[in-house]
């Protein structure tokens, strides 16, 4: 492990990073915080106290591990020693262990942006995202194949038949974001009640950051707002297209409404997206986007449907990789995170596979059905049940 730790520190982290995790589910985290007190809230911090530092060391560990000498890159050692110091300031327990613990979450947090409808996990992925940017350009200066065809030399993404390299980076990069999504859930739900049960106030329909009446239309609506602002700022546009809001919308159920926001917001954003550069900035009407919520016993169901062009079926297996991205590299200055910032419309190449994670976390799961030459059918399912644990690394 890096020599920029201290041997103290070293010992710590890998002590910690031997113990299993603990996963919980959406169900369990509610009736837990159903009824806060100060009984309950003590029992919380015990076990955040206990799981927390396990959660850190083994993402450390998996950062000072990551293949093709990601580590070296300046974008993955700059978010390196945050995690690394996180263990070591959790086991200095003290009255003040929220605050603590707050303060690990805000110092991950990208800075606050001038998009004011940005929610948190939206930039959740962002450092790494600009370590994956600086990969890509690494391979880029090498002339590798894995990101450009012999017949046009133009970048098409990682190759399904050269497997092994984005392999092991795809791996790495679902079990540390997946992580990243437990610990940041963890950290918010157990600072939320604590907040709750300090200062005697609570949410209705709220336990901590979860809500037990998520109305999916009202997110969807949030969603569609928030992705068409984006994209007429971004295009330049008086109108962008129009998205019809269908099927059972009316629903409630017991879901994180931020994990939500972000899923459906980047799901309509690749669709406005798509659909804009198919027709053309001076389309003067476009075909309007389809968002169906079907109500089944175990699942909530959103289809997103555009008419955009579609993807071709050689490009599918490549859309859930977090070096692929059909846009142009994002424009972002060295200084983004300390001034004011507006996220890029697309590029990164992390918003499908990130999304699909926070469908996944709590027992769901994203898929994607495209013709090519009209357009791409997007699948969000979503657990009614509340009772799949958390798929931890």
């Amino acid at each position: 492990m890096s020599s920029r730790f201290s041997q103290a520190m070293l010992d710590q982290i890998k002590a910690f990073s031997v113990l299993p995790q603990t996963s919980v589910s959406l169900k369990q985290m509610v009736l837990f915080g159903r009824q806060p007190s100060q009984i309950t809230l003590l029992h919380g911090t015990q076990f955040v106290h206990h799981e927390l530092p396990v959660r850190l060391a083994h993402r450390v560990v998996e950062l000072e591990s990551l293949p093709y000498e990601l580590s070296k890159m300046s974008k993955f050692r700059y978010f390196t020693p945050d995690g690394a110091d996180s263990p070591q300031e959790v086991k200095a327990y003290n009255l003040k262990f929220s605050e603590c613990i707050e303060k690990i979450k805000r110092r991950h947090d990208p800075t606050t942006t001038t998009v004011d409808f940005f929610t948190d996990a939206s930039f959740d992925a962002l450092l790494p995202a600009q370590g994956i940017i600086e990969l890509k350009e690494h391979w880029k200066r090498t002339n590798s194949p894995l990101l450009y065809t012999n017949a046009t030399k133009e970048p098409v993404g990682i190759t399904p038949c050269q497997l092994p390299l984005p392999t092991a980076i795809q791996s790495f990069l679902d079990n540390f974001y997946m992580s990243r999504i437990g610990i940041r859930m963890l950290i918010g739900q157990h600072t939320s009640m604590t907040k709750a049960v300090c200062n005697n106030t609570t949410q209705e329909d709220y336990v901590g950051i979860i809500c037990t009446k998520t109305n999916v239309g009202e997110i969807a609506s949030d969603a569609i707002r928030d992705a068409r602002t984006i994209c007429q700022d971004y295009y330049g546009l008086y109108d962008c297209p129009q998205i019809k809001l269908m099927g059972c919308t009316d629903i409630d159920f017991m879901y994180v409404p931020s994990h939500l926001h972000h899923m459906l917001f980047e799901l309509i954003k690749n669709s406005l997206r798509a659909i804009v550069e198919r027709y053309g900035v001076d389309c003067e009407t476009y075909p309007e986007i389809r968002l169906v919520v079907a109500e089944g016993k175990e699942d909530i169901t959103i289809k997103i449907s555009d008419e955009g062009g579609g993807i071709a079926r050689s490009g599918m297996p490549l859309i859930w990789t977090y070096l692929y991205t059909t846009a142009e590299k994002p424009l972002l200055e060295e200084g983004y995170n300390q001034g004011d910032f507006r996220a890029p419309l697309a590029g990164f190449g992390y918003g499908l596979p990130l999304s699909r994670l926070y469908a996944r976390y709590f027992g769901g799961d994203l898929r994607l059905i495209s013709m090519e030459g009209y357009g791409t059918d997007a699948y969000l399912h979503l657990s009614r049940l509340s009772d799949s644990c958390e798929p931890l690394p």
